[in-house]
Formats: C-alpha cells, sequence, structure tokens
C-alpha cells in the first residue's frame, strides 16, 4: 500500500519516516493512520560458472550473516540502478544479464515499501569492492543445493519473501527451473 496523499509526516528519521491521516471507517467514523516509509530495496542472487555468489557480511549491532548483496534504492535511482550499484560495491562485480526474479511488498498494511529481487549472471569481479564503514563483508561461492539450503536455514538472513519464493517453488515441484533459470546462458 502507497502512503496517501493525504497523510502527513509526523517524524523523519534516518532510515524510516512516519505518517498519520484520519482514515474514514466503513460506518462512517474516522481514525487515525499511521503508517511508515523508508526507501525501497533490492538483493541480488549473483551467478558465475554455475555457481552463486553470496555475501558473509557483518554489521556493528549484528552477527555475521551469509545472504544475497543488496541494500537501499538512493533517491533518483531505479532498483535495478540500485542492484548493479550494490553488487559492484560490495563484490567487485559486474553483470551484463540482469533479471528481475521478484518484487514484494513485506509489510503492505503498515509499510510503503518494495524490496525487487534481481538474478545477476555470468558475474565478472572488475574491482575491489568499496564498502560502507558500517560492513565487513566476504563473498563466498556456493552450489544451487547450498544456497537453498541456507536460504531456508532457521536462523536465514535472506527476506522472508525470497524464502517464501523459494519454498513454494520446492512445494511445487520448479525448483529445477528457477536454477535453469539462474544459470541461463
Amino acid at each position: 500500500m502507497k502512503i496517501p496523499d493525504k497523510a502527513k509526516k509526523v517524524f523523519t528519521g534516518v532510515i524510516f519516516d512516519t505518517y498519520h491521516w484520519d482514515q474514514e471507517m466503513f460506518d462512517g467514523s474516522t481514525a487515525k493512520f499511521e503508517m511508515l516509509g523508508r526507501p525501497d530495496a533490492s538483493r541480488i542472487i549473483a551467478t558465475s560458472d554455475n555457481k552463486i555468489i553470496l555475501s558473509q557480511e557483518k554489521q556493528p549491532t549484528c552477527p555475521e550473516v551469509t545472504g544475497t548483496f543488496g541494500g537501499r534504492v538512493d533517491e533518483g535511482e531505479t532498483p535495478l540502478e540500485c542492484a548493479k550499484r550494490e553488487l559492484l560495491e560490495e563484490s567487485g562485480l559486474e553483470s551484463q544479464d540482469w533479471e528481475l526474479f521478484s518484487s514484494h511488498e513485506p509489510y503492505p498494511e503498515k509499510m510503503d515499501f518494495t524490496v525487487y529481487t534481481y538474478i545477476a549472471r555470468n558475474c565478472k569481479k572488475i574491482k575491489e569492492p568499496t564498502k560502507d564503514p558500517g560492513e565487513i563483508i566476504k563473498t563466498i561461492t556456493v552450489d544451487f543445493d547450498k544456497f537453498i539450503e541456507l536460504t531456508i536455514a532457521k536462523d536465514s538472513p535472506a527476506t522472508k519473501e525470497l524464502i517464501i519464493d523459494i519454498l513454494k517453488m520446492k512445494a511445487e515441484g520448479t525448483l529445477e527451473e528457477f536454477k535453469e533459470k539462474l544459470f541461463k546462458k
């Protein structure tokens, strides 16, 4: 859900802004509604040589996690531009073969925020990463089965939407099609 035009920003945060508005209810009464807004984010499933390249990332307030590359969409940037920038910054990798895999609004009733997940095929290292001061990132390469295992593990940092997508594909028997999509030439 998008924040209504009539909403008033009542708090500006570093990442999250808070909006309030009066909402007419079904019985004709009104109630104060609240919603958060934040920049969208892009995630990247990076592949090369029939392997998936993941990040092992540590930030000051979090334990080390293994997952996909990604970050916030900057103002004036498209989700794809963000994905390309984040992949290059965090890994030094570049791809000429991008495909949008999914887009989800994780909390549509309470937050104006979309997570875009891209597939970046045939990635090549073109430079050293340029990470933020608040992140330590190493890259690891895993096969498809290990990627699935890491993504759906109990303590996985993967976005819940990617976990749900993979569990659905597993239940529907379409994981092999997903694998082919990741590694298509």
